[in-house]
């Protein structure tokens, strides 16, 4: 793949000391941006560092100021990052899981494989929201790239999505059928499935995952917590852990009611994230499930320490 650079002028305020460039497409030639960090330390021929590889929320593009959270964390421990375009917001079949992003995501890996000295038993990957979708898209998509993938808020189901989002009037349905073809229907029901990591998680068995969600989103966000515990119940499965994962009943009651049932109430260790405190988590293999007291949101830093504890062997 021919790796090239236009290399433009730095990001002022949040994105400072990062590079904007560009990385061609491998598939069709097509300029992705990208935000790029690499410490002094790391750069080509110094020490080999983790990467992070932050990706933008669902109606965003690479430039989204809330990601450059994930700069400052990289900062803090001397890893490089890149947070990638793939595609840009996903209201087009080009964007949404398409195997354009895909190789979008893997291009930027590859960028900065070269013009950074990276670990390659230690790339991260993260998101929240449609990124924490696009985290777990490509968990099953590359499960060999990564030493550990955390996803917050994220979406798994996009028919279930669809209806999330027509029953409460959000745009984002509207998003999803320009993606798909269509509203779900017998016709688009195979491309909503093909775009929908939860119906491929089993191809992840083995990658550690993180999975966190506020126990009021939802409600007062847009991505119901289900999501994120059915996908947490399929990779418990995947990874040979069948009695690790939750019933219905427990997911209804964590859902619809925002409470963890009684039976589970004492499962719930580890320090408070930035904005609430841990509600329940459970370990099943090497994915982890985590409610959290808030909302449609993302704690970089906690993510940044749990990644940092994770290595591809």
């Amino acid at each position: 793949m021919l790796l090239f650079t236009l290399s433009l002028p730095a990001a002022a305020g949040l994105w400072e000391g990062a590079r904007e460039v560009q990385i061609p497409s491998s598939l069709d030639g097509e300029l992705q941006g990208a935000f790029f960090y690499v410490p002094p330390e790391a750069e080509p021929g110094g020490a080999p560092a983790p990467l992070m590889v932050a990706l933008h929320t669902w109606s965003a593009d690479y430039r989204q100021a809330a990601s450059a959270a994930y700069l400052a964390a990289c900062k803090r421990r001397g890893w490089v990052l890149i947070h990638p375009n793939f595609r840009g917001p996903n209201h087009r079949p080009e964007a949404c899981a398409s195997d354009l992003a895909v190789q979008d995501v893997l291009d930027a890996v590859a960028y900065a494989r070269t013009h950074a000295s990276v670990d390659p038993k230690r790339i991260y990957l993260c998101g929240a929201s449609g990124g924490g979708f696009m985290s777990l898209v490509m968990a099953h998509r590359a499960p060999d790239v990564w030493a550990g993938v955390s996803a917050w808020v994220p979406i798994s189901d996009l028919a279930a999505w669809h209806r999330h989002c027509t029953a409460q009037k959000l745009g984002y349905a509207q998003d999803i059928e320009r993606s798909c073809g269509g509203s779900p229907s017998q016709e688009t029901e195979a491309e909503y499935r093909r775009r929908s990591p939860l119906f491929h998680l089993a191809a992840a068995r083995g990658v550690p995952i993180d999975l966190n969600a506020g126990i009021h989103d939802g409600h007062l966000g847009s991505v119901p917590i289900s999501h994120a515990l059915y996908a947490y119940n399929a990779l418990a499965r995947a990874n040979g852990h069948p009695e690790a994962a939750l019933t219905e009943e427990q997911i209804a009651v964590m859902t619809q009611e925002r409470r963890v049932p009684e039976a589970l109430a004492n499962e719930n260790e580890g320090a408070p994230y930035r904005k609430g405190r841990i509600l329940f988590r459970r370990q099943a293999g090497p994915v982890r499930i985590t409610l959290f007291e808030g909302g449609h949101e993302s704690d970089e830093e906690a993510a940044a320490e749990w990644l940092a504890e994770q290595t591809r062997h």
